[in-house]
């Protein structure tokens, strides 16, 4: 019997497949079939920090519109228990998913601030969630907002969320760092359980005709794999926190790259949006084929033997790959030249 197990955020999880936030987490039944088909753990869809301020604001100035008027004229109003606000609504989903589902259900929350938000980190933990994903999705746009301000800003946010909350908490970020390896560090020193690789920005596009900029879905496709596996390999026995490598993981052969290079766990999305939550049990049957095929008794064995400080030549990770993409071109009988 192959064993898949692996260690995620204080978890042992029975296979390192942890379907990641999407829409499809905001159907109870869809994720009760994740369960069965065999993901390991669920990290529900987030909780946006506009969302929280935005219902904070506004009920505040509808509830006390009116005030200094005639009482009668505030009867139109309804009773604070009738509303029905995201907030609320994210929570009842956290609490349906705990007390329907056996695996770890990871919570998540998205926001870069600090600030009256961060408290829905306890009631995220009071509801009953297991863990909780910090998706910290930032783009600076501000010149006047250097590099080191950017990397406090990030772990002011842990440090505050950490501070309310008992329960692992894993932070997915950008791969835009200029140090990514000091920065997981900093995570885990101010109290990350794990560090998700890496958050997916998605790009906009121009309409020339509406002279609109627009936004559409692009899913993932598994070449986007490597920029998280070249950390994720470097970063390996590196760091104290757990990684999870997300975005490109589609198939298993995806899945055991990125546990060679030291991975705890693998979050898949645009592959079971595309074609279904089955998707799940193939993979797991195909990493055990594959594993049995080639003498591997359980998926820990791999782990980290493809890293950084693992592998016989650790400049492939380094500037030397580069140089030896550029000079692969002229062996190559299409004559393709790299963009």
């Amino acid at each position: 019997m192959i064993d898949l197990s692996t260690n995620y955020m204080g978890f042992k999880l029975k296979n390192p497949i942890v379907p990641s936030a999407s829409p499809l987490m905001e159907n109870l039944d869809a994720m009760k079939k994740m369960e069965d088909v065999g993901a390991a753990a669920l990290v529900m869809n987030s909780l946006f920090e506009e969302q929280i301020i935005k219902e904070s604001t506004g009920l505040h100035h509808y509830m006390e519109y009116g005030k200094e008027s005639f009482a009668e004229a505030l009867s139109y109003f309804p009773e604070p228990d009738e509303f029905k606000l995201e907030t609320e609504n994210y929570l009842d989903r956290v609490r349906r998913a705990v007390e329907s589902i056996d695996i770890p259900v990871i919570a998540s929350l998205n926001g870069i601030t600090t600030g009256g938000w961060v408290e829905y980190a306890t009631l995220i933990e009071e509801a009953g969630a297991r863990g909780l994903e910090l998706n910290i999705y930032y783009i600076p746009t501000d010149p006047e907002v250097s590099g080191a301000e950017i990397e406090e800003r990030y772990l002011e946010v842990v440090r505050e969320v950490r501070a309310k909350i008992h329960i692992p908490l894993a932070v997915k970020i950008s791969p835009f760092f200029s140090a990514p390896v000091h920065m997981v560090r900093q995570l885990s020193l101010n109290g990350a359980n794990a560090v998700v690789m890496f958050n997916r920005f998605y790009q906009p596009d121009l309409d020339l005709e509406s002279l609109e900029v627009v936004h559409h879905l692009v899913y993932s496709n598994s070449n986007e794999l490597r920029l998280p596996l070249r950390w994720v390999a470097i970063m390996y026995g590196k760091v104290q926190a757990d990684l999870a490598v997300t975005s490109g993981v589609h198939t298993h052969i995806d899945v055991l790259k990125c546990m060679m290079a030291g991975a705890n766990v693998t979050q898949i999305a645009s592959e079971i949006l595309k074609n279904g939550v089955e998707r799940i049990g193939d993979i797991i049957t195909d990493l055990e084929m594959w594993l049995e095929e080639h003498g591997y008794n359980s998926i820990a064995e791999m782990e980290g033997s493809m890293s950084h400080e693992s592998v016989a030549a650790p400049d492939a990770y380094e500037r030397a790959n580069y140089m030896k993409v550029l000079h692969s071109w002229r062996n190559d009988p299409t004559g393709w030249l790299p963009g």
